[in-house]
């Protein structure tokens, strides 16, 4: 059996024509798998018996099972789920004042192994399925009671780029005013700098947001913390950025995770500013490291995040500082799906 969520509008409209079924058909299914979150062909009440039945006999909905669900004090919820093949995957929701982020996973693990992120360890699997992605945002859509997910980020476990035509098809399909119409720039693409992905993004004609993980201004550093440095080093990966930024007219966010004794000294600061400054339409998102012991990692005192921050802003670069969430639950990428692996 095939996951219907596989197939794009038009590919099971030809399904259906196949089977001398309307094509018009294919919208009502979407409607209610994306829509209505309903997860039983037999359910589907305004298509005819013989078309549900059909449906029923060659594709299931969802096949994967939620495991766990952790809530945070600060209200982020992660679920971890088991996948038919006994892996697990994350997701996470992430409420704010006036949005509802659901975080999402693109792999089975990481073959980048970035040294501060629990991801990599244990390896990379596999790539998710278009039908896999997708079903991590159906299940957070149909458990939001009467709210509403309104963003999507791609910085769950897993280099998107990495899983790219499966990750392309889903966000087209998430944006589908026939699925969760979900609007292109509340749609994020968080990188740890694959150029060719990058360079495929600029031709695609789609609003999204491009978010590049940095974490360092050297490529000494950025090169002990990220291996994909060592293939794609950061004059190579400024330039893609700067001609990305020329194609779409897109704003890119340089995420820089602060680690402590490894790249939050002020010299880190003063390098960052100047890679950055011809750099139109960007901006820095600091993120204080969430600890992972299994990493030896941690982040920096206040005091000199505060100081990163501050000479960022007197250098005349665009900062935002994140505040640190989910770390009463392990809500970083890779740390739920690490434990219960382990187990």
């Amino acid at each position: 059996m095939r996951d219907i969520k596989d197939l794009t509008l038009e590919e099971l409209r030809q399904v259906l024509q196949g089977w001398k079924q309307a094509g018009f058909h294919a919208r009502q299914i979407f409607s209610w798998i994306y829509k209505k979150g309903i997860q039983d062909f037999s359910q589907m009440s305004d298509l005819p018996a013989d078309l549900r039945r059909r449906l029923q006999e060659n594709f299931f909905i969802l096949d994967f099972r939620l495991a766990r669900v952790f809530q945070s004090g600060d209200g982020t919820e992660k679920s971890l789920f088991a996948l038919k093949d006994k892996s697990f995957i994350e997701a996470v929701i992430i409420p704010a004042e006036k949005r509802l982020t659901g975080c999402v996973s693109t792999q089975v693990g990481c073959r980048f192994n970035c040294r501060f992120c629990a991801s990599g360890l244990g390896g990379f699997k596999r790539n998710l399925t278009t039908g896999e992605i997708l079903g991590e945002v159906l299940y957070l859509k149909n458990n939001l009671g009467h709210k509403r997910l309104s963003h999507i980020v791609f910085m769950g476990v897993g280099e998107p780029l990495d899983n790219y035509n499966n990750l392309l098809k889903a966000i087209r399909i998430i944006n589908s005013g026939y699925s969760f119409n979900i609007a292109a720039r509340r749609i994020t693409i968080s990188t740890c700098g694959i150029i060719p992905g990058i360079k495929r993004l600029a031709d695609e004609g789609l609003q999204i947001e491009l978010s590049v993980s940095l974490h360092a201004s050297d490529d000494k550093t950025r090169s002990a913390l990220m291996l994909v440095n060592r293939k794609y080093p950061l004059k190579d990966l400024i330039a893609a950025c700067s001609e990305y930024i020329k194609k779409t007219n897109r704003q890119i966010t340089f995420e820089y995770v602060l680690i402590k004794n490894a790249n939050s000294d002020l010299q880190s600061a003063r390098n960052l500013s100047t890679i950055l400054k011809d750099l139109n339409l960007s901006k820095v998102n600091l993120i204080p490291c969430n600890t992972v012991r299994e990493l030896k990692v941690g982040p920096p005192d206040k005091p000199q995040v505060l100081l990163f921050r501050d000479y960022l802003l007197k250098s005349g670069v665009k900062v935002t500082l994140r505040k640190p969430r989910g770390q009463d639950i392990e809500a970083a990428c890779g740390q739920l799906r690490l434990r219960y692996e382990k187990k």
